[in-house]
C-alpha cells in the first residue's frame, strides 16, 4: 500500500503562521541563521537575533545586509544565564542555532565544545521552563552524531555512535531539548542536518567543513586539495532548503517532541563534486593526497541520510538540486568576497 505523503506547507501558510510573532534565533548572525532571520522578516515576525560575535564560529553583521533595519540584534553569549531569562520572554519561537561546529575544533578545545553545545543548552532550556513554558523550541542536530555509518542511507533508528567531541556533545544538546519536551512539556524538535551550503557561510577557515573552503579555493585559483582518495560519497543540503525545514518543523504542532534528519535529493563523491565546482565556475584544479592523521581519525567514509520521515510527516523535501546551489553560491561570494574572507 502506499504511503501518503503530507504535502509541503505554502509560503501562504507559513507567513500565517509567523506573522507578528515574536521569534528569537540563537546563532542569528551565522550562517543558517541569518537566512533564516532573512525569511522570517519575509514573513511578517518579529525577529530578535542572540550572537556572541565569537570570533572563528561564524557570525558576521553582513549576513543580516537586507534586513538589518527589521530586525532587534543583541550581542550576548547564550551561555549567560541572566541574560538568556530575559530574552526568552515573550518569545513565541525559538530557533535554537547556537553552537561550536567545528569537529577539528571540538577535538582541540573539548571543554569549550561542552561548554557551548551542552551547557548553553541547558541555559536556554532552563530560561524557558522558569519564564516561557509555551514557547516552541526549533535545536539543529548534525549528522555528525550518528558517527560513522553501518548502513545507508541513514535513518533516525541509525545506531549513535559520533567520532568527536563535537558529536556527542551536539548529541547531548539535542537530548536535553528531548527530554524538556517529554518531562516539561516544553515543545521541541530537532533537526539532523547533513552538509548545508550556500551564501552567508563562513570561508575564513576551512574548520568548519570542506563545502564553502573549496568554493573560496576556486574563486581565489588555489588547488584544492581532496583528503583519502576523492571516493567519499555526500548528500548535501542547499541553506535555502535547510531553512523551509526549520519553518515547517516550528509551524507544525505533530514535530514536536521528534527527531528529523535533513537530506540532499542528490550524491555526490568528492572529487565529482569538485569537478562539478570546477566545471560550473569555469577553472580551478585540484590533487588527491593523503588524510591528514587529526582528520582521519574523526573522518565517517560515506555519509547520505534518508529524509523520508520528515517528508512523509511534515511534507519537507529538498528542492534546489546541486548545479543550481553551486551556481548560486558563486554568484554570491563573487558579489561580496570581501565580507567574507
Amino acid at each position: 500500500m502506499e504511503t501518503i505523503k503530507t504535502p509541503q506547507p505554502s509560503k501562504e501558510y507559513l507567513e500565517s503562521v509567523y506573522r507578528d510573532k515574536n521569534v528569537l534565533i540563537t546563532g542569528g548572525l551565522g550562517f543558517i541563521g541569518s537566512n533564516l532571520a532573512i525569511s522570517l522578516t519575509g514573513l511578517g515576525a518579529k525577529v530578535v537575533i542572540v550572537d556572541s560575535l565569537i570570533e572563528d564560529y561564524g557570525g558576521n553583521l553582513f549576513n543580516i545586509e537586507p534586513v538589518k533595519d527589521n530586525v532587534r540584534v543583541n550581542i550576548s553569549d547564550v551561555r549567560d544565564e541572566p541574560g538568556m531569562l530575559h530574552l526568552v520572554k515573550g518569545m513565541d519561537f525559538i530557533f535554537n542555532l547556537a553552537g561550536q561546529v567545528s569537529h577539528i575544533d571540538s577535538m582541540l578545545n573539548p571543554y569549550v565544545d561542552l561548554e557551548i553545545n551542552c551547557k548553553s543548552q541547558l541555559t536556554i532550556l532552563e530560561a524557558c521552563r522558569k519564564n516561557n513554558k509555551d514557547v516552541k523550541i526549533v535545536f539543529a542536530g548534525t549528522r555528525q552524531q550518528y558517527g560513522k555509518p553501518v548502513y545507508l542511507p541513514v535513518d533516525e533508528k541509525h545506531p549513535i555512535h559520533p567520532t568527536d567531541v563535537n558529536g556527542i556533545n551536539k548529541m547531548a544538546g539535542e537530548w536535553y531539548h528531548i527530554l524538556y519536551n517529554n518531562v516539561y512539556g516544553i515543545r521541541a524538535v530537532s533537526l539532523r542536518l547533513t552538509n548545508t551550503y550556500g551564501p552567508r557561510q563562513l570561508l575564513k577557515h576551512n574548520r568548519q567543513g570542506f563545502f564553502g573552503w573549496f568554493i573560496r579555493q576556486i574563486i581565489d585559483g588555489e588547488e584544492i586539495k581532496i583528503f583519502g582518495d576523492g571516493s567519499q560519497i555526500r548528500d548535501f543540503s542547499y541553506v535555502a532548503d535547510t531553512v523551509v525545514a526549520f519553518l515547517i518543523a516550528g509551524a507544525n504542532d505533530n514535530a514536536f517532541g521528534n527527531i528529523y534528519n535533513l537530506g540532499g535529493s542528490e550524491r555526490f563523491n568528492l572529487k565529482s563534486l569538485v569537478e562539478l565546482m570546477i566545471k560550473i565556475f569555469g577553472s580551478g584544479n585540484y590533487s588527491i593526497i593523503p588524510f591528514p592523521e587529526e582528520r582521519k581519525k574523526i573522518d565517517i567514509g560515506d555519509f547520505y541520510a534518508n529524509y523520508e520521515k520528515i517528508e512523509g510527516e511534515l511534507g519537507w523535501s529538498p528542492k534546489t538540486n546541486l548545479e543550481e546551489g553551486i551556481r548560486e553560491t558563486f554568484k554570491y561570494y563573487t558579489q561580496f568576497k570581501k565580507y567574507y574572507w
